[in-house]
């Protein structure tokens, strides 16, 4: 249970939440954070930045000092090529565990990367499971690293990251995760689950805003990596080395980004860490399903995969249902949803995490009911063929 329950109020200045994986609704004293100015080369500032590393540091519980985490400027796509370009060698080939957007786009940075890959595509909303990992590896000696986004937002779904570590390790290959949008609701534990590195942004269950991301990584891989980046602003070696010797950024950083992220950091760990922000979110998703069930919605994904993150369902059949008219009438009642990626049938997805509740979850219920009855859709019943796509994805 949270060792403190955040006191959960509406947006400060009026505006929607937003039900969507990141950005998503702040805190009020996050965003206060944010109105003072600081010198990034400041003594003050560098103690910010250090207790906001030795903070993440401590959600991986890495008793054993083998770890250490890199910020880096830019949005999350930033630090996820910073890893790729950092920690797959130019020699090396990398396995891309792919079922959604994310996982095509780390495709197509190691396409930029000019870095020897093979895409194992599980489709859109299908899971990559431990044997069929195992069954990959073996068919190609040549792969040194295997990669897979820990929360596939595209459609909801929470990949099974301890089976792959596994399968991954006992083949003796090296594993990277992409935990952009689960880290900090999701356990992560170095103890628990192997892997060399992984990367996640401020704007996600942290519940900072936008600005900059950071990988945590372990500290042999850190300094394996020196000269292999193909960037100098995206080096995390260099940032890493720069940073562990003068405690500054080697470049401009987001400064009231990091302030207002260490404000959220506090924040996560009063709720009671990993545990107490997942649970939050748990019961966020499960008030959500079980309330748009209510009204005739289906979800995309069974249950057992259903993340605490975000959910996909599947739009109405009814003839007057149209999503941007649903999207504007949820929009008047103080939430932004966000648009499906499924490209057989019709869908939205709506987030569980930010500073929301299970109450403002109902209201989210409450919102899309008073929606669909102003739109004259008596039914949020989905249409046979997205039964048929979801059964067919499930064989």
């Amino acid at each position: 249970m949270p060792d403190t329950a955040p006191n959960i109020t509406p947006p400060h200045l009026g505006e929607p939440y937003l039900l969507t994986p990141g950005p998503l609704t702040t805190s009020y004293e996050v965003k206060q954070a944010m109105l003072r100015d600081w010198g990034s080369w400041d003594g003050d500032f560098r103690a910010v930045t250090a207790q906001m590393r030795k903070m993440l540091l401590d959600m991986v519980n890495d008793t054993k000092g083998e770890f250490d985490c890199v910020p880096m400027q830019g949005s999350g796509t930033f630090s996820v090529e910073a890893m790729l370009a950092s920690f797959t060698p130019r020699d090396g080939k990398v396995l891309v565990l792919s079922n959604g957007a994310y996982g095509k786009r780390i495709a197509q940075t190691l396409e930029y990367l000019n870095r020897d890959h093979v895409v194992f595509d599980k489709g859109d909303y299908m899971p990559p499971r431990g044997d069929e990992v195992t069954a990959a590896l073996r068919a190609d000696p040549a792969i040194t690293h295997v990669v897979v986004v820990h929360c596939e937002t595209s459609s909801g779904i929470l990949n099974p990251v301890t089976e792959i570590s596994q399968a991954v390790y006992a083949e003796g290959r090296k594993l990277l995760i992409d935990s952009m949008s689960a880290f900090g609701a999701i356990p992560l534990e170095v103890g628990e689950i192997r892997y060399q590195a992984m990367v996640s942004s401020a704007n996600k269950c942290i519940e900072g805003v936008p600005g900059f991301g950071f990988v945590i990584a372990r500290k042999d891989e850190l300094e394996a990596a020196k000269g292999r980046s193909h960037s100098l602003s995206l080096d995390l070696h260099a940032q890493w080395a720069h940073m562990n010797k003068t405690g500054q950024w080697r470049f401009t950083p987001p400064t009231h980004v990091v302030v207002a992220f260490l404000e959220a950091l506090k924040a996560h760990k009063a709720e009671g860490g990993v545990a107490g922000r997942g649970a939050r979110y748990a019961d966020n998703r499960d008030v959500l399903v079980d309330g748009m069930r209510g009204l005739g919605f289906e979800t995309l994904l069974k249950d057992r995969w259903l993340s605490p993150i975000i959910v996909t369902f599947f739009c109405p059949a009814h003839d007057a249902f149209d999503f941007d008219a649903f999207y504007e009438g949820m929009k008047t009642k103080g939430f932004i949803i966000y648009p499906g990626k499924l490209t057989v049938v019709d869908s939205f997805r709506i987030g569980c995490i930010g500073q929301m509740d299970a109450g403002v979850m109902r209201d989210v219920v409450q919102a899309a009911k008073e929606t669909l009855n102003e739109m004259g859709v008596p039914d949020a019943a989905p249409p046979k063929a997205a039964l048929i796509e979801r059964a067919r994805l499930a064989a």
